[in-house]
């Protein structure tokens, strides 16, 4: 591999962005760097040594994959807003208790449905990763809803269930990952919001009692504080520059989460409560601590 190919390479690697801009920006570091090559063999030097100087006068690939990624990274306020709205109607759902309206219900489903595909088929746009969420909501709901089985059957569905949900999930995290994982950590963010609320039920026939609604909603203050505070760091999120401050608006909702589920409890969450906490703050996570290592 000739020096030119492998500089661009690690700056490709480094350089999270959508594959377009990064394609188009490769092109034109390629482009400048053959013009620098002539230049230098025009004076009498051979193209493997132009080629070493051309590569070594640019710098360092990662720092220049890093300035121009602060260049695109900051979305606009139109974006921001946009990536934030699922989160915003959920917790005007919450605060009218039309969640629990079967039509209503469909409705957003069928909306957030309906965006998630234009948007996917659109070349997923900055916006798109927080609509994939609530996409890949039923799947979650959908494990929880398999607790409630009687004991027997909860193991059949399981193991019919788990493997197609795992590969769905799994596929758009991956064709989300390829373009950044922090991305990956805002899509999975309301999955995760809504199973730990979900989890502070109970668990098995307690969980779906015949007044889980009611107990969801008496928590209704709370959950709308954490679906907000998931919107302000959304919006954060798109309009921030620097990955590491990004990364910080991202651990936000978690912890705002993780109070809010114990003061709605008042403490007395039991070890099953804690523990699917810590599980579902550990998945959340898992995609920033994987950024952190590909970006090191």
């Amino acid at each position: 591999m000739s020096s030119i190919s492998h500089y661009l390479n690690r700056f490709k690697s480094s350089l999270k962005i959508d594959h377009t801009i990064r394609d188009g920006v490769a092109q034109e570091l390629r482009a400048h760097l053959e013009d620098r090559i002539r230049e230098l063999e025009e004076k009498g030097l051979s193209r493997e040594e132009a080629s070493k100087i051309a590569v070594q006068s640019l710098g360092s690939p990662e720092l220049i994959a890093e300035q121009i990624y602060e260049t695109h990274a900051q979305g606009s306020w139109k974006e921001a807003l946009l990536s934030a709205s699922p989160h915003l109607l959920v917790a005007l759902l919450f605060t009218s208790y039309y969640w629990q309206n079967i039509v209503y219900a469909s409705i957003i489903l069928t909306l957030t449905v309906g965006i998630a595909i234009y948007g996917w088929l659109r070349g997923k746009p900055i916006w798109l990763f927080p609509w994939l969420g609530y996409y890949l909501l039923p799947v979650v709901v959908s494990g929880i809803l398999l607790l409630s089985l009687p004991e027997g059957w909860g193991w059949i569905a399981a193991l019919i269930y788990i493997p197609l949900a795992l590969f769905v999930f799994i596929h758009i995290v991956r064709q989300t990952a390829r373009r950044d994982w922090l991305y990956a950590s805002l899509m999975i963010a309301p999955m995760l919001v809504t199973f730990t609320w979900f989890s502070s039920l109970g668990k098995g026939n307690e969980l779906l009692a015949s007044d889980w609604a009611a107990r969801l909603q008496s928590n209704a203050l709370w959950i709308v504080i954490s679906f907000v505070a998931l919107a302000a760091a959304t919006v954060a999120f798109i309009r921030l520059k620097q990955r590491r401050y990004k990364i910080i608006s991202l651990l936000i909702p978690p912890l705002v989460v993780l109070s809010a589920v114990i003061a709605a409890s008042g403490g007395s969450i039991g070890s099953w409560g804690w523990l699917l906490l810590l599980f579902s703050l550990s998945a959340f996570a898992i995609p920033l601590w994987m950024q952190a290592r590909a970006y090191e």
